[in-house]
């Protein structure tokens, strides 16, 4: 079996080990006669892999002891909605941050819920970078104010965190979850679907402050009460709980690779393999402004658009695959997450190299 360098966005690259153990234990879980996708999320053993899986999430994130951890269904977008039943908490209005498509499916969702302020948007300038905070015209009496911390179709990134004061700042965190350490004390609420760098597509990630919950609306459906899930340990209904089981195993391989710390250096040094090619050539181009650039998803054009499915077939003919940029905007994209190794980036750089050689 010869397995390929997967740079799809998501569901994306797992880490190897993760699922040649997934794969070992698939029948018999640690002796139990079963395999957890069987396993009845009330049992001993599927309460053991969730504790686990929430215990190693605190201690690799620095989650403070304030804020719960919830494992949740319905994906990021499912999150667009159930953000603002919970957080606007009697206020009717958010600030949101636009800087690229999935911040428009925010502030698109959130509309139904309240009157959504657009503080600032980088949208005139093509999204290719994150407006600065002094250009941001904040509500003081917003509920909340959310950002998308990682634009996976367009690779613009947050390498900073605002600072929104005394009001809540909320984050979508999807691709570039559990990438690099981050202070989560500095976030009311941060959310994420798995299907990046966690694992399998299935669970949302939710981590809020204490204080935040417990004031939903009235049409709150309770399957998506934060209050209610985190009264219930994420199980006020059945949970994904393979999806779990599979996260819990990631982030025990984070923990063995050294942490987010080793991680995110690791991440680095895959970026800049691209990114410095990306900047002594002319045969191909990446639109982002350079101190926003993600670390997570590098998009990048050839000059001659005409080339693109030569580019594509050539790819996948060495064992590179998902390379198409997204629908919307075009071209090739790169998502070099946590799992991907440092050698899938360097043999696209090669090919980049040989493809221009021969077609420049």
């Amino acid at each position: 079996m010869t397995r390929v360098f997967n740079f799809s966005a998501g569901p994306a690259t797992l880490p190897e080990p993760v699922l040649r153990q997934a794969a070992d234990e698939m029948l018999d879980w640690r002796g139990s006669g079963m395999s957890v996708m069987e396993m009845s999320h009330r049992g001993k053993e599927f309460i053991a892999i969730h504790a686990e899986a929430e215990q190693l999430l605190r201690e690799l994130m620095g989650v403070p002891a304030n804020y719960k951890v919830l494992f949740l269904q319905g994906g990021a977008i499912g999150e667009n909605a159930i953000v603002p039943m919970n957080m606007l908490r009697g206020r009717s209005s958010a600030d949101y941050i636009d800087t690229g498509e999935w911040s428009k499916k925010s502030i698109k969702e959130a509309k139904k819920y309240c009157k959504v302020n657009v503080a600032a948007s980088s949208e005139e300038g093509g999204y290719v970078r994150v407006p600065k905070q002094d250009t941001w015209k904040l509500d003081k009496d917003a509920a909340y104010v959310h950002i998308c911390s990682n634009e996976t179709i367009g690779g613009v990134e947050y390498h900073w965190t605002p600072d929104t004061g005394e009001v809540p700042l909320v984050a979508d965190m999807s691709s570039n979850f559990i990438s690099r350490p981050i202070d989560v004390s500095r976030y009311g609420l941060i959310y994420a679907g798995t299907q990046k760098n966690v694992g399998p597509a299935g669970v949302t990630i939710v981590i809020v402050r204490d204080d935040l919950i417990g004031q939903a609306l009235p049409i709150t459906p309770s399957a998506f009460d934060y209050k209610i899930q985190a009264d219930n340990d994420s199980m006020f209904n059945t949970p994904p709980t393979y999806t779990i089981y599979m996260a819990g195993l990631v982030f025990n391989w984070i923990k063995a690779q050294g942490g987010l710390n080793a991680i995110e250096a690791n991440n680095r040094k895959k970026a800049a393999v691209l990114y410095d090619h990306l900047e002594t050539t002319s045969f191909f181009y990446n639109p982002v402004a350079r101190e926003d650039r993600s670390l997570m998803n590098v998009p990048f054009k050839l000059r001659d658009e005409s080339l693109d499915d030569a580019f594509l077939k050539g790819a996948q003919a060495r064992g590179m695959v998902q390379l198409k940029g997204h629908r919307s905007v075009g071209g090739m994209r790169a998502s070099i997450y946590n799992a991907m190794p440092i050698e899938g980036v360097v043999a696209l750089v090669d090919y980049m190299k040989e493809f221009e050689a021969s077609h420049g």
